[in-house]
């Protein structure tokens, strides 16, 4: 492993679906896993590829009901390739004896290598190099080079390339109970000769998909259609120590695409004039290096070339391809079938960071929540409110995705799942348009649809408060909060709890944003959106009021998870760890022993503390102090302390956070938190879950840590606000970002000084404001800082 090569020596069953998720190649339109191409789908290995916001809905009968799920389509897969002697078994390194094996992810050029040596029956070795890659600069494209060298006598090898459409989504194994046969009317074809097509579509949203395949090689190519194949089959003489390549490129195209007319003949089109491998592999490596420098990130070490691989994979999910796309954050990239493919809430933190490398891509992705406003409203009336309710879980058109059962797979019982009453998703939502426009400078997209999404969401959350004369306060009832174990009060028969304390205070932001974005609109702008919107001055009054009279319960000097938090039991937290070799997952092993996590005082993640992730301490104090209730800092230290002590840490988010609030509250504990976020798929700690996608709200947050949360960096008010805090563990790091129309900002951080260069152009100077000064930092100048007990 080094800043540049995610390596992997040797061949180990157990471990391939984890190198299969951390191996994909993507470019932001589509992804395939990191799988053999002569593996087929099995328990070890699982060849997927995705296309961005390519769903179908189908229907499955589970514990005796009928249930609708939408998933992210597993296309055909353009991989196969495979090889044997005449005659013999298909070589693959679970059939064959595997004398050395290695895969290299190449980060700097987005290639993926991989060298097997096979040893034959009669002593012969076969040695087997391929790269491969999907083609950051044209999106449609991939392209697999194979070179066969054969050790001892000569050989002859049949070599057989397919387009397969047999495939279903079956990877993961939580979801076989459900009907995964996502495609239909697979037809093949040959276009040219040495060129074979394939074209399906999806059983119900009707998506048609095309792809084409060119095989290349010193020997003649025959095509066979065997349904639901593409196959084209070609024997090789190989001769000692002399090589033979095999290549073979594919286009994809699907009718979700823009300016073509048949996906079909735009892929035969496509694939018949691409370059060779090695003029794609030119072009190719231009597009990333043009990336790497956009997402410039020196951090030394074993955290930097962590962190190098989380950047790769969310530039491979998010690239600038995205940014024309309808298409959100798939919380699993483009990496498997975890989560169906599904967007959460993962963009609140990964746009953070986009916002100040790749705008255009953060604004293509609030475009595809701005297309769903009108459904969000819609949901928002189906529950008698106004304003705008945004699904927990998202897909094609913006309805409600979340599962209505879930599966526990160490009891085997289907369960119902509350997780869509995290209307909390709709504040994330509003979170990211303001960080956008602050970061971006984008008064456009902030008076229109910025705007208009805004105002909708803090208008669900006045109309969802309603007052309690006993408290004199207004309260949000009904939710679950970001933490996910408890959905209930305990022998409740209904769901949901009252005033989650992130709900509330992200809710009285919102309406404060949202009021303030009116205050600060150009008078035409302000007017045409109040009419549409139909807003009267009662409404933004009753705003007001509930911005500031919103109930944060607390309890034993700490602020209360929901209220009642502080009446629920304790955990035997000591005895559940001798139990039980990995605690995480606290619910599902309380539901497998008849018990039910409702009952205590356990989260799954940062809940209260995401407040302090998302909000400066200055920033959150004064939003406490809007809604009159005191936040000094002892008594956030004591409410870090309480929760710490009782978060069994079963989201990969959960480490980010906690080491995002500790480098602030208490820095000594703060670096066994910023590990674990960064290991939490390299090391698979949810305990495999990464096989099934990579966690790419994590691996974004992880970048964002240095980014912003290390720096203290805010984008506000016009101004870069910086307040580092140094971690002894992560003292020395750079990086450059995009800030209103600056490209290639560097900001350096080392041995208590900070460094800020801002590159020649004719743009605006940028003002850094720091907690004792500000500094003016011209186009073509380097401001030089000194830092002094953790400050600027």
């Amino acid at each position: 492993m080094t800043a540049s090569t995610w390596d992997y020596e040797g061949y180990d069953p157990a471990e391939e679906r984890l190198r299969e998720s951390l191996c994909t190649l993507g470019n932001g339109y589509f992804a395939t896993r990191g799988a053999l191409p002569e593996c087929a789908a099995d328990d070890v290995h699982y060849p997927g590829t995705y296309a961005a916001g390519c769903y179908n809905r189908l229907a499955s009968v589970i514990a005796g009901r009928r249930v609708e799920n939408e998933d992210m389509v597993n296309l055909p897969n353009w991989l196969p390739l495979h090889f044997r002697r005449p005659g013999g078994a298909w070589l693959t390194p679970d059939t064959a004896p595997v004398l050395a094996h290695r895969q290299a992810l190449n980060l700097d050029s987005g290639l993926l290598e991989r060298l097997t040596r096979f040893g034959l029956d009669d002593g012969q070795v076969l040695s087997v190099r391929q790269q491969r890659l999907v083609h950051m600069t044209d999106p449609h494209l991939a392209s697999l080079r194979t070179e066969f060298t054969v050790e001892g006598d000569h050989t002859e090898l049949e070599v057989e390339a397919a387009l397969d459409g047999g495939v279903t989504n079956s990877g993961v194994q939580r979801y076989s109970g459900l009907d995964g046969r996502h495609l239909t009317h697979v037809h093949t074809g040959t276009a040219v000769p040495g060129t074979v097509w394939l074209r399906c579509r999806t059983r119900t949203s009707d998506i048609r998909i095309g792809m084409a395949a060119r095989l290349i090689c010193g020997a003649p190519v025959t095509e066979t259609h065997e349904h639901p194949r593409a196959v084209q089959r070609v024997r090789l003489v190989l001769e000692p120590g002399r090589t033979v390549t095999v290549d073979k490129t594919v286009a994809l195209h699907t009718s979700r695409d823009p300016a073509i007319s048949d996906p079909l003949q735009a892929a035969v089109d496509r694939v018949r004039a691409a370059p060779d491998f090695d003029g794609l592999l030119a072009s190719h490596r231009i597009a990333w290096n043009q990336l790497w420098r956009r997402a410039e990130l020196d951090v030394p070490g074993e955290a930097g070339a962590i962190l190098r691989l989380h950047l790769f994979h969310v530039l491979q999910t998010l690239s600038p391809h995205t940014a024309d796309l309808d298409v959100g954050v798939p919380a699993r990239g483009l990496h498997g079938e975890a989560y169906r493919g599904h967007v959460f809430w993962d963009e609140l933190f990964v746009l953070p960071y986009l916002n100040l490398h790749f705008p255009e891509v953060s604004r293509g992705l609030l475009h595809y929540r701005h297309r769903r406003l009108d459904r969000a409203r819609a949901a928002a009336r189906d529950m008698g409110r106004r304003g705008a309710q945004y699904p927990w879980q998202s897909g094609s058109d913006g309805r409600e995705e979340t599962q209505r059962l879930h599966l526990n797979p160490r009891s085997g019982r289907w369960l119902p799942d509350h997780t869509h009453l995290q209307h909390h998703v709709g504040s994330a939502i509003a979170y990211n348009v303001w960080q956008y426009c602050e970061a971006s400078g984008d008064a456009e997209f902030l008076h229109t649809k910025g705007a208009e999404m805004v105002l909708q969401i803090a208008r669900f959350w006045a109309d969802s408060a309603t007052w309690d004369e006993n408290l004199g306060r207004h309260r949000i009832r009904g939710v679950v909060g970001p933490d996910e174990y408890h959905d209930a009060y305990p022998g409740a028969e209904r769901p949901g709890l009252d005033d989650n304390a992130y709900t509330n205070v992200t809710a009285a932001w919102v309406l404060t944003r949202a009021l303030e974005v009116l205050r600060d609109l150009p008078a035409p702008r302000r007017r045409e959106l109040v009419e549409r919107a139909e807003l009267a001055h009662t409404e933004l009054d009753r705003w007001e009021e509930v911005s500031r009279t919103l109930h944060v319960p607390f309890h034993d000097g700490v602020i209360s998870q929901f209220e009642g938090y502080g009446d629920l039991a304790e955990l035997d937290w000591d005895g559940y760890r001798e139990r039980y070799d990995d605690i995480r997952r606290l619910d599902r092993l309380l539901e497998a022993e008849g018990d039910s996590v409702n009952r205590y005082k356990a989260s799954k993640q940062a809940d209260v503390l995401m407040l302090g992730y998302l909000f400066s301490p200055e920033e959150l104090q004064s939003l406490f102090g809007r809604l009159d209730c005191r936040l000094d800092e002892e008594t956030w230290a004591r409410t870090v302390d309480y929760y710490l002590a009782r978060t069994s840490h079963g989201s990969t988010l959960s480490g980010l956070v906690h080491g995002w609030i500790l480098a602030r509250a208490r820095r000594s504990d703060a670096w066994s938190f910023c590990q674990e976020a960064l290991r939490g798929d390299v090391a698979d700690i949810q305990g495999g879950t990464t096989g099934e996608g990579i966690h790419l709200g994590a691996m974004a947050g992880t970048l964002d840590l240095v980014q912003r949360g290390l720096t203290g960096l805010e984008t506000r008010g016009g101004a870069l606000c910086l307040d580092p805090v140094p971690l002894p563990e992560l003292s020395s790091y750079g990086f450059s970002l995009q800030y209103q129309g600056h490209w290639g900002v560097r900001l350096r951080l080392e041995s208590g000084r900070l460094e800020i260069t801002v590159p020649p152009s004719g743009g605006p100077s940028i003002d850094v404001r720091l907690p004792d000064r500000t500094v003016c930092v011209g186009p073509g100048k380097t401001s030089r800082l000194l830092l002094a007990d953790g400050h600027a």
